[in-house]
């Protein structure tokens, strides 16, 4: 312990979450240590929204957040809210857009975005040690002292930022987990989520001739409905009602997916029956006409309507707004945009985001179970969480 330099915060992460603490902290006058283990600073920031990251949603709200404890974002996100990221953007002269409904995205580059929290972190005196690997972290008295490979480092406060499982090849890795076991804090068992979805193999031969083509509908699951694109892929479905409703599916469950969802199908069909058109040829006034052939194809209902009795086209029309489909699995943490489950919210404070049993631990971001909708919010959740944690860690150190 003699030999530990210390500090008074220690955050293990640099990414959205991990920055955004230390520069917090920092610029309220703590002495902050930010680990690294990647050889690339804010690599998941860089790669996100094609390369110009959406940062922040206009419209966030906690009902646009999954937990186990629904209530526990609403703390953090009320108090650093997408305005307050804004306002630090704007004096950073970042431009931006809204791309739709709320979506903000960075005119140029998603680097900018790294850059800005890099020079917010050293306003800070951030001090960064990147790369360097973290061997083993205990408790000695009431400081937490980390070994890692550029030596023994010791602070009352130790943040883990460290993220989820999605995209290990830039560095992903369950050692925010492994922290939270040490010390007796529940995890939320992770999965993939915001994720392409896949198809078995007579599924996938079936439909696997659309790749590419999308079109708009309503996809429904036990515990999700979302109006959105759909992609078909090589290997299943994607496009951002398949990344929205991936989050809330469960393994062997159906979705049953509305492919007209702002039309009464029975009564569009009926409305056109005298006509010598085909089924298929009507269908592609609506869908792309390859999907329009094959889904009249594997219904047995490529021919003219007015030879179709009303029984069939009440067929039709049940099967167009409730195609049900059956996915295999995901594509997994190497295609998916986050991380869902992780520590246990229930074991941490809403507002500072410490665990409430080991005083001085706390777990922020993509670590954390809360998992955003696609578009902006998860995001988000890293900057109010960061901001969260950075402002208790410093109210701490000054408390009398």
């Amino acid at each position: 312990m003699e030999t530990a330099q210390r500090f008074d915060a220690i955050v293990i992460g640099a990414g959205a979450a991990g920055m955004m603490c230390a520069s917090v902290a920092g610029q309220r006058g703590c002495r902050v240590l930010l680990i690294e283990h990647y050889y690339k600073l804010g690599e998941k920031i860089r790669i996100s929204g094609g390369g110009r990251c959406n940062f922040t949603n206009l419209h966030c709200r906690p009902e646009h957040y999954l937990s186990a404890n629904p209530d526990f974002c609403r703390s953090a996100i009320a108090r650093y809210r997408p305005g307050d990221f804004i306002a630090l953007i704007e004096r950073h002269g970042i431009a931006y857009h809204e791309k739709t409904r709320g979506q903000l995205f960075c005119d140029g580059s998603a680097t900018q975005i790294v850059a800005m929290l890099r020079r917010e972190c050293d306003a800070g005196g951030v001090v960064w040690r990147m790369p360097c690997d973290v061997a083993h972290v205990r408790r000695e008295g009431l400081a937490f002292l980390v070994e890692t490979s550029d030596g023994c480092f010791a602070a009352p406060a130790l943040v883990v930022a460290t993220g989820g499982l999605t995209v290990p090849k830039i560095g992903a890795t369950p050692f925010g987990y492994r922290i939270a076991d040490q010390f007796g804090l529940n995890v939320v068992t992770p999965r993939p989520a915001l994720v392409p979805l896949t198809f078995d193999g007579a599924l996938q031969a079936r439909y696997g001739s659309l790749a590419g083509i999308s079109l708009d509908c309503e996809a429904r699951c036990d515990k999700g409905l979302f109006l959105d694109s759909l992609l078909f892929t090589h290997r299943g479905l994607s496009g951002p009602v398949i990344l929205q409703i991936s989050s809330y599916w469960d393994a062997g469950e159906a979705l049953s997916i509305d492919l007209l969802p702002h039309i009464d199908v029975m009564e569009w069909l009926l409305a056109q029956r005298d006509r010598r058109q085909r089924l298929d040829n009507l269908l592609a006034s609506m869908w792309p006409k390859r999907f329009a052939a094959l889904w009249c194809e594997l219904h047995g209902c490529a021919e003219p309507l007015n030879r179709l009795s009303e029984k069939v086209l009440h067929e039709v029309a049940h099967a167009i707004k409730r195609w049900k489909v059956v996915p295999s699995g995901t594509q997994g943490y190497n295609k998916a945009e986050v991380t869902r489950g992780g520590v246990d919210t229930r074991d941490l404070s809403s507002r500072t985001m410490a665990a409430i049993r080991v005083p001085g631990l706390y777990f922020i971001g993509e670590a954390v179970d809360v998992t955003g909708h696609l578009g902006g919010f998860n995001f988000q959740w890293a900057w109010s969480s960061g901001h969260a944690a950075g402002e208790a860690i410093a109210a701490a150190r000054t408390a009398p």
